[in-house]
C-alpha cells in the first residue's frame, strides 16, 4: 500500500510545483467574455500545465499500467480478480471507518465497521465480499469527500503526476488517507516494505483493469480526451459527495426497515 516514505514526498513535490507554475497560467482577456465563462467553468487555471502532466502520465499508462491491466486481465479469470478486489477493498475498511466517522455518519461508518468485521473472519481476510449479501453494502468514501462536507472547496482542477485528475483538497484528503491508514505506521523493513509496494501495483493494476474500456472509448473518440477526463473527474466527485450529503439513513442494517425520508 502506499507508505509516507514513497507518497509523501512526491505528494509535496507536486504541491510545490503547483505553487511555483500557478503563477505561469495566462488568464483569459477580460473583454472576452465567452472565453471567461468558459474558463470559469472549467475551474482550470493551470490547465497548459495540467496538460503536460496529462501527456506524461498517458505515456506513462501507454507503455507500463495498460499492459499490466491488459495482462493481468487475460491471465487470471473473473473469478480470481473479484476476490483479489474484494481483499484490496477489505484493506482499505480501517480508512474508510475513519472517514465515515469524521463525516459524521454514524449509519455509514456502522457498515463500514461491520464490512471489515464480516469480511475479515466470515470471508476468510476478505476474499470473499459477505458483508453486501448480509446488509452492509459498500460506499464511495475518503478524506477528500470528509473535507467537502466540512467546507472546504474543492480549488483548481489539477492533474498530477501519477496522481492523476484531482485538486487541492482531493490531494490534500489524499495524503491524509495514508496518515490515517494503519498499515502506514506497521514496522520497517524488507518484508514489509514489499507487502506495501505489493498492496499499491495491485491497487493500481485492479483499478486500471476497471476502467479499460472506459479509458479507451474516450481516447479513440473524444475530441480532447483531457478535457473529457476533466469533466467526468469532476462529475463523478460531485455526485459522490452529493449522495454523502443526502445519506440521512438511520443506524439500522439496510435489510431493516428505514423510516421515511421528508
Amino acid at each position: 500500500m502506499r507508505r509516507p516514505s514513497h507518497r509523501f514526498p512526491l505528494l509535496a513535490a507536486s504541491f510545490v510545483l503547483g505553487a511555483l507554475v500557478a503563477g505561469c497560467a495566462t488568464p483569459p482577456p477580460a473583454d472576452d467574455p465567452d472565453a471567461v465563462a468558459e474558463a470559469k467553468e472549467a475551474n482550470d487555471p493551470m490547465e497548459p500545465t495540467n496538460r503536460v502532466f496529462y501527456a506524461v502520465n498517458d505515456g506513462l499508462d501507454t507503455v507500463i499500467l495498460r499492459p499490466l491491466a491488459v495482462g493481468y486481465k487475460y491471465v487470471l479469470p473473473e473469478v480470481v480478480r473479484t476476490h483479489v478486489h474484494n481483499v484490496l477493498t477489505n484493506l482499505a475498511m480501517p480508512v474508510a471507518l475513519f472517514d465515515d466517522m469524521l463525516m459524521a455518519r454514524p449509519r455509514r461508518a456502522g457498515d463500514s465497521l461491520m464490512r471489515l468485521l464480516v469480511n475479515t473472519t466470515v470471508g476468510v481476510g476478505g476474499i470473499f465480499d459477505v458483508a453486501t449479501g448480509w446488509g452492509w453494502p459498500a460506499h464511495d468514501t475518503d478524506a477528500g469527500m470528509t473535507l467537502a462536507l466540512w467546507g472546504l472547496p474543492e480549488g483548481p482542477f489539477l492533474f498530477l503526476p501519477v496522481i492523476g485528475p484531482t485538486g487541492p483538497r482531493d490531494a490534500t484528503g489524499f495524503g491524509s488517507d495514508i496518515a490515517l491508514d494503519p498499515a502506514t505506521w506497521v514496522g520497517a523493513g524488507v518484508v514489509v516494505s514489499t507487502a506495501g509496494w505489493t498492496r499499491y501495483s495491485l491497487n493500481a493494476i485492479d483499478t486500471r483493469a476497471g476502467l479499460l474500456n472506459d479509458l479507451d472509448k474516450i481516447k479513440a473518440q473524444a475530441l480532447d480526451p483531457y478535457a473529457t477526463i476533466r469533466s467526468l473527474y469532476r462529475q463523478h466527485r460531485q455526485s459522490q459527495i452529493d449522495e454523502v450529503r443526502s445519506d440521512d439513513r438511520a443506524t439500522a442494517p439496510a435489510w431493516f426497515e428505514q423510516p421515511s425520508r421528508k
